[in-house]
């Protein structure tokens, strides 16, 4: 588990009271919190249900049981206790830690999950158990991985691992964990889209009008069945571990990639009728009834073909036009079958070459924000400087508030006008607190604007006014404030990366920046950390989006934000940088914050109240007050007085 001190070699003394504490902290209070969450949100969130005592159970049972494996190893192997505070004072690498990275997070996620499939919980199965699996994956990520490297070095691999892009081939454990880290979650999720994605009100079918007149070829449902053994041998039949490796990769990303798609775009293909009499009937029948409408865009079977006939190729080179010519039938075939529209499978194969090519563009995208992040330009007027920077900052508010305006409707207009301009007081006021130094004149902090406009909206809402609306559209209109404002921070410095390897990080050069000028790691590769940050802002908003069409209460939309941020914020701060930052406890402030957000957001999700309005559209009419926000935050952002030594007169 996480260690809390350098020292490899010293046994940490276990104190009664602190281990009595955490133990009831997360053996009692923790699942009785979870629980009493789930039997909340029930009673306010129209979701499908999904119940099956036995395979809960099961589930629930494996879980119970790899916890219990794990926490006995690192007490009679490590000599410690499965408690952050009380780590192992040595490695453990046999029992769980030997099957499987993580057991004790698997393990309560098995748990949770299976007890949430035993009682039918609604809440439990789509919103909890999802919750306590990523916060579990932010905790790895951003804690607890790097921490156990710092105190014993790299360990072993677990046997359920993803094969190395080595060559030689596979070994038997390579080969069965594809099964069970890639057809397995990818299974589950799948399942989970069409159930929730069909019990969507506004789902729209991907049809065209003219597909109506296409007639179903029964005998194609033999081609679109193929996918089912060719993807599935695929594990059995690859020659090297490069080619599994890249397929399990692949596998994966189509996984994050596509799921989410499933649920954020309300897209739908009915199957088309089966032809009676067809030998093939019952077959379409069988098909018809494991495959759901809400899974259509993009059509998975094809993406999974194409990203299969790869390994085909490269294992068979003679065989390649065949290989193609099979991905390329049971692509078609989707549609023949009558399983898909021709939208589908060319969104299809879209993804696949998005998915394909991931590593190619995230390179570039990184490339393209070192070149932003070096992209510092100035102007002097007298003692005012204008800053380059700043456009990026006062685009990004006029954004935001035009969002939140399209979300919460025109006559709230000059209200998120007001919410936008105290958020930037409030970043500058917290900064001050955190950051302020005679370096750091006028700096922001995320997490002020976010307090003063949870202030300003109970505010509002104990004089009558309509809080909860006002501060749900603003979590909205924020994120993509905070998309675009991350440019600025590529530009300025600010919330920059730590040291990593140089195909992965951004270089920065310019003399102003913070990077150069504070950090003094001009010319070293750093996390990007400003694009995680843009990545999962923007998945975050969408998921936002998504709940206030779905007309989600008020108050679930706000504190889906703040779970959502927490632990995207949790992670990045892990890979950040910045020396000014404060730690405490072995984590960054900014890190405790990001769990108050967390739990908190929790709280929030289960007060219920009014759901969400219809968005509407935005007049011209709207326009001077975008372009006042837009005016007012460049000032604050990309306007300073580099003379000047008082608080608030220099961004440098």
């Amino acid at each position: 588990m996480i260690p809390t001190t350098s020292d490899a070699h010293r046994r940490v003394r276990i104190l009664p009271a602190g281990v009595l504490a955490y133990g009831c902290l997360f053996a009692i209070v923790l699942p009785v919190a979870l629980a009493a969450w789930a039997h909340r949100l029930d009673s306010l969130l129209s979701l499908p249900a999904v119940g099956s005592w036995w395979l809960g159970a099961t589930v629930a049972a494996m879980g119970i049981v790899l916890m219990a494996a794990a926490g006995m190893g690192l007490w009679f192997d490590g000599g410690g206790l499965p408690m952050s505070p009380y780590p192992p004072a040595r490695l453990v690498v046999r029992g769980a830690y030997r099957l499987v990275a993580d057991p004790i997070y698997v393990g309560g996620g098995l748990l949770c999950g299976g007890v949430a499939l035993m009682t039918s919980s609604a809440a439990g199965l789509w919103v909890v158990t999802p919750v306590v699996a990523l916060a579990a994956v932010a905790f790895v990520l951003g804690y607890e991985r790097d921490a156990t490297r710092a105190r014993f070095g790299a360990s072993p691999l677990s046997l359920l691992r993803l094969p190395a892009a080595t060559d030689g081939p596979p070994t038997g454990w390579e080969r069965a964990a594809v099964y069970v880290l890639v057809f397995l979650p990818w299974l589950a999720l799948y399942e989970a889209a069409s159930r929730l994605g069909g019990a969507a009100p506004d789902a729209r079918s991907t049809y065209m009008a003219w597909e109506a007149r296409l007639t179903t070829l029964p005998w194609t449902e033999a081609v679109n069945a193929l996918a089912y053994p060719i993807v599935l041998l695929v594990p059995m039949l690859a020659r090297r571990r490069e080619d599994l490796h890249r397929f399990a990769w692949l596998g994966i990303l189509a996984t994050c990639t596509i799921i989410p798609v499933y649920l954020l775009v309300p897209m739908v293909a009915p199957a088309r009728p089966v032809p009676g009499g067809s030998f093939w009937s019952p077959l379409m029948r069988l098909e018809r009834h494991g495959d759901q409408a809400a899974t259509a865009l993009p059509a998975f079977r094809a993406v999974w073909a194409l990203i299969a006939c790869e390994v085909y190729v490269t294992t068979w080179p003679r065989l390649r036009w065949a290989a193609i010519f099979a991905a390329g039938a049971i692509a078609a075939s989707c549609v023949t079958a009558g399983m898909h529209g021709i939208v589908d499978v060319l969104a299809g194969l879209v993804a696949y070459v998005v998915i394909a090519r991931f590593a190619a563009l995230w390179t570039w995208c990184c490339r393209g924000a070192e070149r932003v992040a070096n992209s510092w330009r100035e102007w002097r007027i007298g003692p005012v400087r204008m800053m380059s920077h700043g456009v990026y900052a006062a685009g990004g508010g006029a954004v935001g508030v035009a969002v939140a305006v399209w979300v919460a409707g025109p006559e709230t207009l000059w209200w998120i006008v007001a919410l936008a301009i105290a958020a930037e007081v409030g970043a500058a006021l917290w900064a001050q607190v955190v950051e302020g130094s005679p370096q750091l004149l006028r700096p922001y902090g995320y997490f002020g604007s976010v307090v003063a406009v949870a202030l300003l909206c109970a505010g509002l809402g104990a004089l009558g006014h309509n809080g909860w609306l006002l501060l749900s559209a603003m979590a909205v209109g924020g994120c993509f404030t905070q998309v675009l404002g991350r440019l600025r921070c590529l530009v300025q410095g600010c919330c920059h990366g730590r040291p990593t390897e140089e195909s992965w990080g951004l270089r920065y050069r310019h003399e102003r920046s913070r990077v150069v000028r504070l950090s003094h790691l001009g010319g070293v590769p750093l996390h990007p950390t400003q694009v995680y940050s843009v990545v999962w802002t923007t998945f975050t908003g969408l998921v936002l989006i998504r709940l206030w069409t779905l007309a989600a209460p008020l108050s679930f939309i706000t504190g889906s934000y703040l779970v959502l941020v927490g632990l995207g914020r949790f992670v990045e701060e892990h890979y950040r940088g910045e020396p000014q930052t404060a730690w405490v406890a072995g984590l960054r402030l900014y890190q405790w914050l990001a769990i108050v957000f967390v739990i908190v957001g929790a709280g929030l999700t289960a007060l219920g109240g009014a759901p969400a309005p219809r968005p509407s559209a935005i007049g011209v009419g709207a326009l001077p007050a975008l372009a006042l926000v837009a005016v007012v935050t460049y000032v604050a952002y990309g306007v300073d007085f580099p003379g000047a030594s008082r608080r608030f007169s220099r961004l440098i």
